[in-house]
């Protein structure tokens, strides 16, 4: 069946989260931005925010906005994420450091509660600062790294992570959404078989949080991490937030102590006594104004509520798939993402050997996707700032150009 424009203009006047798209920053109509999984667009509040801490908290009430606007910062935005969009309790989140950092403490804080098991797992397709990181710890510490085959377009298996584990297994890094394909990871699954051997589980979530919906509660999480600036549109590198079951803390010590993460901070004694709840796992003083950046949108994801941005995500997605059958695949490209809308997060990824070249040719026409290396053209679809005319415009430049 043939797919015209007027069936994505149909959908988008039946959208339920449209207008959210008029509360961000929108300079040029006739971009078509299909990076939101990169780089999430500047939501108005964002900019408001920003303006008050500078103008206002930093520029009329100096240090004294520490004591009353800013010691919370932390721990208010990781209950927002928290209880909002990660199914997890009140304390249970922290925000603070770079996604890299924020994985070194939890990878080096798992280990740790592990001894004596000399085994790490990871799968050779994650994300380059997750196998670094695993490689770097490993060498540091004379581990073994079982790596999990890549598993391609469907992601890691039950069966996979099983023929890897043992009980010399410390911890396995997983991303619940793989930054290329978009498989979808079965968390709980997943979780369950690394605890049958008494590994501790360190989830990614910077492909899923606030795209999909996630429970790391019921889903009986140890540890995960995830950044802020994709679909929770907190700003070009803003920091990223950190969860830690409830039940582990008081086995699981970070290893960057610094004076945030010491009770009574303002002491300034000898020796650190860390804080009692997750306020342990920060290290230095906080980006303010990067902290602040994050709040407003976060609140509008908590605002329009999972279920329908789960919804749209698998209606965009959707309409992606049946473009690329109709008009890509004919022409040489291969769908590299799953099919089943419940396997896969928010982006769709084409692949072809000349994917580089075209992904130049379509920055210059005013199209913005994102190359992944070999021969991958992903498309990031932010449900809250997509429209479908956006995937049906987007897709049908992909064949003009192919």
């Amino acid at each position: 069946m043939t797919i015209d424009r007027s069936t994505a203009e149909k959908l988008d006047a039946a959208d339920l989260l449209a207008d959210y798209r008029n509360r961000f920053v929108i300079n040029d109509e006739t971009l078509i931005y299909l990076d939101g999984n990169s780089l999430g667009r500047l939501p108005i509040a964002s900019r408001e925010r920003v303006r008050r801490v500078l103008e206002d908290d930093w520029g009329q009430h100096l240090i004294r906005s520490w004591t009353d606007r800013w010691l919370d910062l932390p721990s208010r935005i990781g209950d927002l994420i928290g209880q909002h969009l990660l199914g997890a309790r009140p304390g249970d989140v922290i925000v603070s450091d770079s996604t890299t950092v924020a994985l070194y403490k939890a990878i080096s804080a798992a280990l740790d509660a592990r001894p004596g098991r000399r085994s790490v797992v990871i799968e050779r397709d994650n994300f380059p600062t997750d196998r670094y990181l695993v490689e770097s710890l490993a060498q540091q510490r004379g581990l073994e790294i079982r790596w999990v085959e890549p598993a391609g377009t469907e992601g890691v298996t039950d069966a996979q992570l099983a023929a890897v584990l043992d009980e010399t297994v410390a911890v396995a890094v997983l991303s619940q959404v793989d930054y290329r394909s978009a498989a979808l990871l079965d968390m709980k699954g997943l979780t369950a078989r690394l605890h049958s051997v008494g590994a501790l589980s360190v989830w990614d979530l910077c492909h899923s949080v606030g795209s999909v919906p996630i429970d790391l509660v019921a889903d009986e999480v140890d540890i995960a991490v995830g950044c802020t600036y994709k679909y929770l549109n907190g700003g070009p590198g803003a920091p990223s937030f950190t969860y830690v079951r409830a039940d582990l803390r008081d086995q699981l010590r970070q290893p960057i102590w610094g004076w945030w993460g010491r009770r009574e901070m303002f002491d300034m004694d000898q020796g650190f006594d860390a804080q009692p709840d997750m306020q342990a796992w920060l290290s230095g003083t906080p980006s303010v104004l990067s902290m602040a950046a994050i709040e407003p949108g976060v609140a509008m994801i908590a605002e329009a509520g999972m279920p329908p941005i789960r919804d749209k995500s698998c209606a965009l997605t959707a309409l992606a798939v049946d473009l690329h059958d109709e008009w890509l695949e004919p022409q040489g490209w291969v769908l590299a993402t799953p099919r089943d809308p419940s396997r896969r997060g928010s982006h769709v990824t084409v692949a072809r050997a000349d994917a580089l070249e075209v992904t130049a040719r379509l920055v210059e026409s005013g199209v913005i996707p994102d190359f992944r290396r070999p021969d991958g053209i992903r498309l990031g679809l932010a449900p809250l700032t997509t429209r479908f005319v956006d995937v049906y415009d987007g897709m049908a430049r992909i064949a003009q150009e192919g």
